[in-house]
């Protein structure tokens, strides 16, 4: 304690002259990590002592974490409030070093007496690391350093921690791994990043160094184990959850939980999903329409679908509608059956090791040399697809394998587009306002006005356009670049009107389960995403991943009126509208 007392002590000075030359708070512990280094290594402070040892404010915190890294000095009068480039403020990624110490070069040998620590700096991508040049273009696209303005709850920041503990500079505590666990996960950093630092892996990485030296309580355990080993893995479990669901919404039991107050024993996140979960079933895609569909016309080839397991089990059938409309646009469907998780939880929830078992049985699946494209209808499935690559580069039995898969996968949205075949724009308006109205009146009960502004059943009345806005999948977005082609088949479709809404391109806060685990910080973000939907006017919130399916739906039913505004896949939108324009 002497130690790091002497340590803090030590630092007041150079802080204190730091800042009173207007330095920016990136600089103002100059010093720490050279003096860190004096320290004997079981002696060096933990994360929480480093993000205390600056005495001040957030912000001062973390500029202790973030000076870790070698070169973060600014020039006197130089400003790092992050900015977009080109803004007042911003940094050019040219003007200072490109890499910090090691980068090229491999990992630093060194003998780390913590354990986790160890791990850590054999799990990193340490090139990656050092990548980083700290130019904090990443800052305005993160959501949480957005909310709290604290370096920690940055990409840049994780990265400093990152490297600091891998360096010697830091033990790994409670704070480091809350820092790890507090990111969503987005990659929102990395369109933003001129380095092309893979932020996504490295976090994914750090977390996987966390889980090995976990100590979860016996029931976090036990429900890991068995929704990681248990259910997602495995198709049969799936079907019979799928199956326990069914009879729990449909026999009365639902009912009977929450009359009784059963469901209060729950925490608010669980509770709140459980209101707004969609029908489930035990009968899957492959269960409704068979393992192939033939395209309609001339076949403009063979294709793949990716059923994923969330998706068929509470979205069976937008599964459905993705094949038929992938038919429609005239491509042969596969569905094979063989095919598991992609991993996509597992890789977020430090579990690697399980992603890749599920990553090579899917690539076993998937082998049919016909296959030209595999197709995901969910974001975050197909983000995890692309990363099969670098998930296996390693094994010399898959590696090729996976290259070539990932370079196949597509968002189903990116065939539609290129198909050109699909009857949007010919579709007929009254018949899909229609559709809509129906719906409109079902939600009110019956005999009322619809939500797009007219009485259903006034007959011949010129309807106005439907209004459409679409909130991004994260993963589909920063992790496929698929942004353009959504939109681009929403505004083509016949009586829709397309606004777009603010921050689209923002988390909504779902994230796999990040909703689940982290719900303050996912209820913030969930509460701007619904301020900026209800300005749009829109009647239908369409996204293209079931995570954020399920949390529009959530912000709608807490913080909007499902009467006005309804929640829906794209690919259900587009096959409603084209079923209603052939009716």
């Amino acid at each position: 304690m002497a130690d790091r007392m002497s340590l803090k002590e030590r630092l007041k000075p150079r802080r204190a002259a730091a800042l009173s030359l207007g330095l920016g708070w990136t600089s103002a512990p100059a010093g720490l990590a050279a003096l860190a280094q004096e320290l004997p290594a079981e002696r060096r402070p933990s994360a929480s002592a480093w993000m205390a040892s600056a005495g001040g404010s957030a912000a001062d915190a973390g500029g202790v974490l973030h000076a870790a890294l070698p070169g973060t000095g600014t020039a006197a009068g130089a400003s790092t409030e992050a900015a977009p480039h080109g803004l007042p403020g911003a940094t050019h990624p040219g003007s200072g070093p490109s890499h910090g110490s090691g980068s090229g070069f491999g990992k630093p040998q060194i003998e780390h007496a913590n354990p986790l620590a160890r791990t850590l700096l054999a799990k990193l991508d340490y090139d990656q690391l050092t990548n980083c040049m700290r130019c904090g273009f990443c800052l305005p696209a993160c959501p949480t350093f957005r909310e709290t303005g604290i370096e920690p709850e940055s990409p840049r920041g994780r990265i400093a921690l990152m490297k600091a503990v891998a360096d010697g500079l830091m033990d790994p505590d409670e704070s480091f791994r809350a820092q790890m666990n507090h990111c969503l996960g987005c990659r929102a950093c990395e369109p933003a990043c001129p380095a092309d630092v893979k932020y996504g892996q490295l976090i994914e990485q750090a977390r996987d160094a966390l889980e090995d030296h976990s100590d979860h309580n016996v029931p976090v355990k036990g429900v890991r184990a068995a929704l990681f080993r248990g259910v997602f893995p495995k198709r049969g479990s799936l079907r019979a959850l799928g199956g326990a669901l069914a009879l729990y919404q449909k026999s009365g039991l639902r009912r009977v939980a929450r009359g009784a107050g059963i469901m209060k024993l729950f925490p608010a996140p669980i509770r709140e999903m459980e209101e707004i979960l969609p029908d489930a079933s035990s009968r899957g895609v492959i269960e409704r329409i068979g393992t192939y569909l033939p395209a309609q016309g001339e076949s403009l080839g063979r294709v793949a679908l990716f059923r994923g397991c969330i998706m068929d089990v509470l979205f069976a059938g937008t599964n459905v509608n993705t094949a038929e409309l992938l038919a429609q646009a005239g491509y042969d469907v596969v569905i094979p059956r063989e095919q598991a998780c992609c991993g996509a939880l597992h890789a977020h929830s430090g579990e690697l090791d399980q992603a890749r078992g599920l990553a090579r049985r899917n690539l076993e699946a998937f082998r049919d040399g016909g296959i030209e494209w595999i197709v995901s209808n969910a974001g975050g499935c197909g983000a995890q697809l692309v990363e099969y690559g670098h998930l296996l580069q390693d094994d010399p039995d898959y590696a090729e394998l996976a290259q070539a898969f990932a370079a196949r996968v597509v968002d189903v949205s990116r065939l539609l587009v290129a198909s050109g075949r699909l009857p949007l724009e010919g579709a007929l308006q009254a018949a899909g306002e229609a559709a809509a109205a129906a719906w409109s009146n079902s939600a009110c009960g019956g005999g009322c006005s619809s939500a797009l502004g007219t009485d259903p059943a006034a007959a011949g009345e010129t309807r106005p356009p439907v209004r459409v806005t679409y909130q991004d999948s994260c993963h589909l977005r920063n992790g496929m670049k698929g942004s353009s082609e959504p939109r681009q088949l929403i505004r083509q479709t016949g009586g829709v009107e397309f606004v777009e809404m603010r921050e689209s391109d923002r988390c909504c806060g779902s994230a796999g389960i990040y909703n689940v685990l982290q719900p303050e910080m996912a209820g913030q973000l969930l509460e701007h995403k619904m301020e900026h939907a209800g300005a749009t006017g829109a009647s239908y919130l369409l996204t293209s991943n079931p995570g954020c399916l399920l949390q529009m739906k959530l912000g709608v039913h807490k913080h909007g009126d499902p009467a006005t505004m309804k929640v829906m896949h794209v690919v259900d939108f587009l096959h409603e509208r084209v079923a209603a324009g052939k009716s």
